[in-house]
């Protein structure tokens, strides 16, 4: 027994060393936008479609808006609850886009947790170099059996005001 107390410590030190390094590669945390209610519970917390925005972290002048659905209750409350695996997205150019660093092919900019182990819901970021267009996906996964449900969302890379209009191309790892 006291042995498998050692092991739950180690690997808790572990996870609570290696979240910050994770976390600053991915995007700041999410602005709720707002909720709507689906389910009214009386005496536990409501479920709701919960609908936020983030800032893409490598690209200036891009706003991803995603709305993704809370299982209400106790359970739920509590993060106990297997959160469904339905996503949607709509990102948007929001000012003039400035690309700052080298990103790869379906990198990831966001990841959230769905369920206490084994799910969790992504953005990841592409590029099509011949039409100049960011192209964003929102999905979830699990550790044993992936998910189909996704959506997906395209900015073009377009001039604005009168700041010229980087191409995605050549920011894309080879």
């Amino acid at each position: 027994m006291t042995r498998i107390l050692q092991f739950l410590a180690a690997v808790m030190v572990v996870l609570g060393i290696s979240a910050p390094a994770i976390a600053q590669q991915l995007a700041d945390d999410p602005q709720l936008i707002f909720q709507k209610t689906t389910v009214w519970r009386m005496l536990s917390p409501d479920a709701t479609l919960d609908t936020y925005v983030i800032d893409d972290p490598l690209v200036e002048g891009v706003a991803c808006y995603f709305t993704v659905p809370r299982v209400g209750g106790w359970k739920g409350w509590a993060g106990f609850a297997d959160e469904s695996s339905v996503t949607s997205i709509a990102c948007r150019q929001v000012g003039p886009i400035k690309i700052t660093a080298k990103f790869s092919q379906g990198e990831e900019i966001y990841r959230e947790r769905r369920s206490l182990f084994w799910k969790k819901m992504q953005i990841v970021r592409g590029c099509d170099p011949k039409r100049n267009v960011l192209v964003y996906l929102s999905y979830t996964d699990r550790l044993i059996e992936g998910s189909p449900q996704n959506s997906t969302s395209t900015v073009p890379v377009m001039p604005w005001g009168t700041e010229q209009a980087p191409k995605c191309g050549d920011f894309v790892n080879p």
